[in-house]
This record gives structure tokens, sequence and C-alpha cells, in this order.
């Protein structure tokens, strides 16, 4: 993620500490939904990382639930999460689709502000960056 470090193209980084030592890391980067007639602004969520040691524990859950606020109390809207199934409903998309194919079940769109997804569909182009992974 050092490239997108680079080109600024980091919306948001967090990290866990535990004891003095980072245990956990949070990244967010900004993502575009395409339509055939509009483009709108969203970040994404990841990628998520917990130390395997202290995984099963809470630290990711708390890493996301303080990220998705800190982009709410800035403004974003919505974002996008590309992940694991067991971590995400497909039933939320509101019509949004991911630019790699990938199953529905592991993408997901999430409003940050009630509303903000009504009538907003299309796809989510992610960094360049995404595509050297």
């Amino acid at each position: 993620m050092g490239a997108l470090r680079e080109r600024g193209q980091i919306t948001l980084s967090l990290v866990a500490v535990q004891e003095g030592s980072i245990v956990g890391h949070i990244l967010f980067s900004p993502v575009t939904i395409e339509s055939d007639n509009e483009t709108y602004p969203a970040v994404s969520l990841g990628p998520t990382a917990v130390l395997p040691e202290l995984q099963r524990q809470g630290i990711g859950s708390l890493l996301i639930k303080a990220g998705l606020e800190e982009c709410r109390k800035v403004g974003h809207e919505r974002v996008v999460v590309l992940g694991h199934a067991e971590y995400n409903d497909p039933q939320v998309s509101y019509g949004v689709r991911c630019e790699y194919n990938v199953p529905d079940e592991v993408f997901m769109a999430l409003e940050l502000r009630k509303g903000a997804n009504r009538g907003k569909v299309g796809t989510a182009k992610y960094q360049p960056e995404f595509n050297e992974v």
C-alpha cells in the first residue's frame, strides 16, 4: 500500500496498539462508483490486518468500527468492502457492483449516511494499485 501512500490516495489509516506494539491496521482509500450517467465518490475499506496470534479477539472489528465512524465524521457517505464472505452481507450492495470478477458474497456497499446509496447504482472502481496485487 506504499504506492497508495506515495500518490496521496489514502483516506484513513488506523492502527491498533497493544502494550506499545502495533497489532492491527486498517486502511481506507478513495473509490469512484460509476454508472452510465453518473459518477460519485465512496471509500474502500481494506485491507484490514491483525497479527495472527491476536485474531478473533475483536481487534479487527474495533478498527472497522472506529474507521467507519471517522469516515462518517469527516463527511464520507458510502463505503465499499471486498473481503471474506463470513463478514459481508451481499444483500447490502444497493445495486453497486465490484469492478473485479468476484462472487457477490464477498462484496458489499454500505451507507455511512442514511439514504446515501438510494438510487445510486454502478460499478465500484478502485485505485490502480489494487490491480497490481
